[in-house]
């Protein structure tokens, strides 16, 4: 499935045969303090700059009606304003979803994945819920 929408992402996490849970990773985008004038201008023109993860959350899918639901609950925990939001998805097993204590650790490797720049194997989300590419 192609996943051109946070309602696809979703939907097919939903339609899974295991349960799955979703994990979040909120980045804001920052200037770094060495950048170059040329990165300065790329960065006050909308381009490039660093991404700092600043809030993370899992979610079963139930748990989670939309786009702007989840966007609502990222102002309600007092999240500083955000320019990405990373999405990936664990399973569970027939019997058993995946719970908040077992993504502790993916969401863990994932903050430090993003900071790192390896971000590839997560889906990045603007603030509207549209899938964006990176790079």
């Amino acid at each position: 499935m192609t996943i051109s929408s946070f309602d696809d992402l979703l939907q097919a996490a939903r339609s899974q045969p295991e349960p799955q849970r979703l994990l979040f990773v909120f980045a804001g985008v920052e200037l770094p303090d060495d950048a170059t004038p040329e990165q300065r201008a790329r960065f006050e023109a909308g381009q490039g700059g660093a991404l700092v993860p600043l809030m993370c959350v899992d979610k079963r899918p139930d748990e989670l009606a939309s786009f702007s639901a989840l966007v609502a609950e990222s102002i309600q925990f007092g999240a500083q304003p955000w320019g990405i939001v990373f999405a990936a998805a664990m399973s569970g097993t027939v019997n058993r979803a995946p719970t908040n204590e077992d993504a502790e650790e993916p969401l863990q490797r994932m903050v430090e994945a993003i900071k790192q720049g390896q971000h590839g194997a997560y889906i990045p989300f603007d603030p509207q819920g549209h899938p964006v590419q990176i790079g």
